[in-house]
């Protein structure tokens, strides 16, 4: 397989932050953001290098066809431009998935159905034989995006999409995406050490997501290396000089993990969820490097810093599209006030425990709520746009000083 175009989609938001991922893992590439992701080409050596280390793409997709169409005829004729043999035997399987933007097509299953038979029909003309489909684990995922007037076909290189880090078995209500807790940590430049973001802790932690995907950067673990891919299962990775290069990447992956530098907290509010999120911190190699407690947010204290380490809080706090807010009930006995009051004892909170620390702590909350600042009672530094699933938000930070704590 020579050097394809290459396209890694990403939640609405990351585009800018996954293109200065991906230069830092292969610093010669040309990279363009794109909306939805980024473009690259890339040979075999760097899609599996992408695959392994990257932390904010979803996919890592290969384009193999593209051009005009009008209809699933046309949609067909392209797909059977390609070369299929170079990619699977007839004991490969296969699927395909589509997406569509001002697509004039009535029907998406009916055009992947035409991709379909047009990969089957060129191998059984060639060998006889046809691959079969499997629509839970196939050994050739393609991905078909039809727009207005083109079209696109990809090899899915990653098979189960990139957030699946191969760790996650305890899950709670509502659970964050890994590349999207990444892309939290990659927004508010925390990269594990002292001198950028210092500390962290997570005290609505659910799951363990940030913690953990923290902790994986503190400690240097690629977040590909404890799961498989698709490409592993496709021809033009198949021939030993390509699989050698994928086990001196996992090696060398492998030798670069250390001990984390900074201190990682983690704490939630329900003992069951950390119990969750210390059994998924145990599969993910990183159980040494994070300390779990119980307790409310409205009134744990801050972790006990080094006075010249700084802190980082990153907080992915409950919000009605996805869990109700928990913790003590009010003085007053009106638990019903106590979703709508959380920000705002929050933040008091904040201002009475980490505005002491002598380097300082910053804190990022992801929201929905354009108006959290106000609710809150803080003025922002900064709001990151970031898009949760389907759930737009923003990624703000405070500045916690001494005071105003503003």
């Amino acid at each position: 397989m020579c050097a394809l175009p290459l396209f890694l989609p990403c939640a609405a938001g990351v585009e800018a932050l996954l293109a200065e991922e991906v230069l830092r893992i292969l610093p010669t590439a040309r990279v363009h953001a794109a909306r939805g992701g980024v473009a690259l080409d890339g040979d075999p050596l760097e899609v599996m290098t992408l695959n392994l280390e990257c932390r904010l793409a979803q996919r890592v997709l290969a384009e193999v066809a593209e051009g005009p169409y009008r209809d699933e005829a046309d949609l067909y004729e392209l797909a059977r431009g390609v070369d299929w043999q170079q990619w699977i035997t007839p004991e490969h399987t296969l699927r395909v998935d589509t997406t569509a933007q001002r697509s004039p097509l009535r029907s998406l299953n009916f055009a992947a159905l035409r991709i379909k038979d047009a990969v089957c029909d060129q191998l059984r003309e060639a060998t006889g034989t046809r691959p079969n489909v499997d629509t839970r684990h196939p050994d050739l995922p393609l991905l078909l995006h039809v727009g207005e007037a083109r079209a696109s076909l990809y090899v899915d290189t990653s098979g189960e999409p990139l957030f699946k880090r191969g760790w996650r078995e305890d899950k709670g209500d509502a659970p964050l995406k890994e590349t999207l807790a990444a892309a939290m940590l990659a927004a508010a430049g925390w990269r594990g050490t002292p001198e950028a973001g210092g500390a962290l802790h997570d005290p609505c932690c659910g799951s363990g997501t940030i913690a953990i995907e923290a902790a994986q950067i503190a400690c240097g673990i690629a977040p590909g290396l404890k799961r498989r891919f698709a490409f592993e299962r496709l021809l033009p990775f198949a021939d030993a000089d390509t699989r050698a290069q994928w086990q001196r990447l996992k090696s060398h992956a492998q030798s670069r993990i250390h001990p984390s530098a900074v201190p990682i907290h983690a704490s939630d509010v329900s003992f069951r969820m950390v119990d969750f999120a210390r059994r998924n911190a145990q599969r993910a190699g990183v159980e040494h490097a994070i300390q779990f407690n119980g307790g409310d947010a409205l009134e744990r204290p801050a972790p006990a810093l080094p006075p010249e380490l700084p802190g980082t809080l990153m907080v992915n706090p409950p919000y009605g599209e996805r869990i109700e807010a928990a913790g003590k009930a009010r003085s007053d006995g009106d638990n019903k006030a106590l979703v709508d009051d959380f920000f705002p004892r929050l933040s008091a909170h904040w201002k009475r425990a980490y505005t002491g620390h002598a380097a300082g702590w910053t804190a990022y909350v992801l929201s929905p709520d354009m108006k959290l600042p106000s609710a809150m009672r803080l003025k922002e530094s900064r709001r990151t746009p970031m898009w949760n699933g389907p759930i737009e938000c923003r990624l703000y930070r405070f500045d916690l000083v001494a005071g105003s704590a503003r």
